[in-house]
């Protein structure tokens, strides 16, 4: 506050010494050139009663003056000129203060000359002949003023500069002081100004209303902690430096942290796993995995508690997820057995439905009915693929190699390969944003950005539009899907990303999909470490977007 004074205090002033020095300049500019004239004019009055006593050519001749000395005839043409010998000049007639001294007899003017090329002042008098004596000088022009009083200008508005500055602080202090004195806990309004009084009174209405929300807090956070502590799940608030500031009794035993002391989460007993997490959440992004502990398995999620300064702290919930895990092992191990012993025979049942679908075979119903085997059976090496694919996912990363990939590079081969497809179904496809490297597995982001793209365009409408975006802002890097097509309803969104989790089973078989695609995204981007947002307005379209880390999080 005491800034803001002193600067408004200080422009003020500076904007009156400004005006002031302007009027002072343009009150002595005008002063000048009075000046200037009264001077011309006692010297015309001189020689003109100078003339009258003798030949007036002679006389004027014989002048000796500091000022321009030009004699003009009745019709204008210049008799005398002091300044430019004997060179001839042009009519004088239609100059303003020739005209004027013709009328009036006197007569004045200030202008650029047209023979001598400077800025003058001119005053005319008209002789008893009939003739004009004009007597001109160089015009003191505003500019000039100013370069004369420069230096003591400079001076004179450094001493003021100062003065309003120190006395623009000094008054600034002297109002905030009574404000700096005021005690937010025990505002007193006797000692501060009585324009005050209003926020006194609100800063102790405000104390008792914290003091009431102090009360209902520890009363809400004795609830908490009742309930907390009657959960299965584990639930651990953990601050700055992995430092525990809360937990449950479930959390601290899954963690092996003592009960009731103030440990961190590099105690001992503590996984390292749940310490990464937590320092990934600390670092601004969720994070989830998956560990053994207490002979069960327990889904570890870490999400960061932001507030506008930063992440503030991390919130990690432990799931027992071991029923689940266990279904998906047998799920995993099925698929798998499946798919190795199903791929050849199908193979076999694909390429003589082939031959028949191209009429090899002569009979008619026997075309008809390949044609459906031959849909059929691609359909089921399509599904036997994907399958595939999840299983080595689900084997990790450690088989597959890590490369610098351009991902707007990537995006665009993968457009190129699908756009036949699209223009079959009148489908746009379309890229934008920047180039962006990543470190990655080649072979799984082309699959990525394959189904991510290959979905939106068979769930699009006719003329309708996906667009493929590649931006990178810090540390982090993003991949965008998205289309105008049939969307995904809002029950439905948390279930896609699940193996074989169909919206609509009739639409998805018509269309060849396997219901695979993006369970082999979600498990691309756990490999890659990435996070991906699905949003979904049924009717009008769906985006899906996959953010990569560039760079290890501060």
């Amino acid at each position: 506050m005491t800034k803001t004074i002193f600067r408004n205090v200080f422009l003020m002033g500076l904007v009156i010494l400004l005006v002031c020095g302007a009027l002072f300049l343009l009150t002595l500019h005008t002063g000048v050139r009075l000046e200037s004239m009264q001077a011309l004019q006692a010297e015309a009055l001189r020689i003109r009663d100078a003339m009258a006593l003798t030949d007036p050519d002679a006389a004027i001749r014989a002048i000796d003056s500091g000022e321009r000395i030009t004699w003009i005839g009745p019709d204008g043409a210049v008799l005398f000129d002091n300044r430019l010998g004997g060179r001839p000049l042009e009519n004088h007639l239609t100059r303003p203060e020739v005209q004027e001294a013709l009328a009036a007899g006197t007569g004045e003017d200030s202008r650029r000359s047209v023979s001598a090329a400077i800025p003058m002042d001119y005053w005319a008098l008209r002789m008893p002949d009939g003739s004009v004596l004009r007597l001109s000088e160089r015009q003191m022009s505003l500019g000039t003023i100013l370069r004369m009083m420069l230096r003591s200008f400079i001076l004179m508005t450094l001493a003021m500069l100062a003065l309003c500055a120190g006395m623009s602080l000094r008054l600034a202090r002297r109002i905030v002081a009574p404000i700096n004195a005021i005690d937010p806990d025990d505002p007193d309004e006797r000692r501060v100004y009585p324009e005050l009084h209003p926020l006194i009174t609100r800063l102790q209405e405000q104390n008792r209303d914290i003091r009431a929300h102090l009360s209902a807090l520890s009363a809400r956070q004795s609830e908490l902690d009742a309930v907390t502590e009657t959960m299965h799940e584990g639930f651990l608030l953990v601050g700055p430096g992995g430092a525990v500031l809360s937990g449950n009794r479930s959390a601290r035993r899954l963690t092996g942290l003592a009960e009731g002391a103030e440990q961190t989460l590099d105690a001992p007993g503590c996984p390292a796993q749940i310490r990464t997490l937590a320092e990934t959440a600390l670092g601004g992004a969720r994070g989830e995995c998956v560990l053994p502990l207490c002979g069960g398995t327990w889904q570890v999620t870490a999400n960061p508690v932001p507030d506008a300064q930063g992440v503030r702290g991390a919130v990690l919930l432990m799931t027992d997820v071991t029923d689940r895990e266990e279904r998906e092992a047998l799920r995993r191990e099925f698929s798998a057995n499946v798919s190795h012993e199903l791929k050849t025979p199908l193979t076999s049942i694909c390429g003589f439905a082939e031959l028949m679908k191209e009429g090899l075979v002569p009979q008619e119903t026997m075309r008809e009915f390949s044609g459906d085997i031959y849909r059929e059976s691609r359909r089921m090496i399509d599904l036997i693929d994907d399958i595939l694919a999840l299983s080595r996912l689900d084997e990790g990363a450690g088989d597959f190699p890590f490369a610098d990939v351009d991902l707007y590079e990537l995006c665009g081969e993968v457009i190129e390969t699908l756009r036949p497809a699209a223009q079959a179904q009148h489908v746009t496809l379309e890229q934008a944003g920047q180039h962006a490297v990543i470190r990655g597995v080649p072979q799984l982001l082309r699959e990525m950005v394959f189904n991510l793209c290959d979905n939106a365009v068979k769930y699009n409408v006719p003329e309708g539009r996906v667009t493929v975006s590649v931006w990178q802002v810090g540390g982090s890097c993003t991949l965008s899907v998205a289309d105008t097509g049939i969307g995904i309803p809002y029950e439905h969104q948390q279930r896609v990303f699940e193996r074989f989790y169909r919206v609509d089973k009739s639409h998805s078989r018509a269309v060849g999909g396997t219901g695979l695609g993006l369970s082999i995204v979600k498990h691309a981007a756990q490999i890659h470490g990435a996070r991906i947002v699905l949003n979904s307005t049924p009717g009008k379209g769906t985006a899906i977007a996959v953010t990569f880390r560039t760079q290890p999080p501060a």
